[in-house]
């Protein structure tokens, strides 16, 4: 390529510093072992983070620290959040396993944290058997995966035996590949 030298590695020396820590060249950017990777964001994106910090890199690390914030104080698998006046919704972690249940969806309702629902002609029962079916096909090393389900499992089951649980209905819109304000 033209404009580009290629230069053995054997020959390159690192250019001595008093305070050489870091091999020469750049000081390290983060406090942390990182690398380089490659994105492409929408004009809007890139703004917005120019907002946050003049430096892409650092104004990601902000917003991701940010939104993940809460997290450190370690989140339910799954709970039930109020949200409104005795009404609860059932909110779950991440899971790959529940995206392999054919009339589940997850929606994300904030950063790894997900509102269950469940397409028309299934209820809480379907949704309990299926999380049973499914529990048998996940490997006892997927710890957290297993300790999810059987969470689910609990929180609906004693729902049901409860008699507390009524379906409602949420309005799922397919796009049809392109993003609709």
């Amino acid at each position: 390529m033209p404009g580009i030298i290629t230069v053995p590695a054997a020959t390159v020396k690192p250019v001595p510093t008093s305070d050489n820590r870091y091999g020469g060249g750049r000081p390290p950017k983060f406090d942390e072992p990182s690398r380089p990777i490659t994105v492409t964001l929408p004009e809007s994106t890139l703004q917005g983070l120019q907002k946050i910090d003049p430096d892409r890199g650092r104004a990601i690390v902000r917003l991701t620290q940010e939104a993940l914030r809460d997290q450190e104080q370690e989140q339910p698998l799954v709970e039930v959040l109020e949200m409104a006046p005795n009404t609860g919704l059932i909110v779950v972690g991440p899971s790959l396993t529940l995206q392999r249940i054919p009339f589940l969806h997850l929606v994300e309702v904030s950063p790894t944290r997900f509102l269950i629902a469940l397409d028309t002609g299934n209820d809480y029962r379907a949704l309990e058997l299926a999380v049973r079916d499914i529990l048998e096909e996940v490997p006892a090393a997927e710890t957290r995966e297993r300790a999810l389900l059987n969470q689910l499992l609990d929180v609906t089951k004693k729902l049901r035996q409860s008699e507390r649980v009524s379906m409602a209905e949420i309005l799922l819109v397919k796009l049809d590949g392109k993003r609709k304000r």
